[in-house]
């Protein structure tokens, strides 16, 4: 599993890197690979909130979900994004209709069973 430096960094507004479990999670710096998809995501989004396509619920800064999304785009290992936000679904959905993400977005309030269509036996 990978963890970005942009949710560490999300984290520790709230919290300290003593509490993550760093020793069992491959952490990803953000470099100008990422920068760069990124700057294409959030023009994309910029877009289309100003055209009011999209609408964000108390999302005052949209570029951090973006440059999560390039990270995830850019790794080739990366197949999913897991998160409980649904504010950052809606931009995961707006950019998919356009920009074919290689990732998908899993959304935590769906059971992993579900999500995977595997039986519960």
């Amino acid at each position: 599993m990978i963890v970005s430096t942009i949710s560490v960094a999300e984290y520790c507004v709230g919290g300290s890197t003593s509490e993550l479990p760093l020793r069992n999670l491959q952490v990803l710096p953000f470099n100008l690979n990422h920068a760069q998809r990124a700057g294409d995501f959030a023009k994309y989004i910029f877009s289309q909130r100003h055209s009011g396509n999209i609408y964000l619920n108390d999302r005052k800064i949209i570029p951090n979900d973006t440059k999560l999304f390039a990270q995830a785009d850019t790794e080739r290992n990366v197949k999913y994004y897991l998160s409980s936000d649904l504010e950052s679904k809606k931009i995961y959905d707006r950019i998919k209709l356009t920009q074919q993400p290689r990732f998908t977005f899993i959304d935590l309030h769906i059971p992993y069973s579900e999500f995977f269509g595997i039986l519960d036996l």
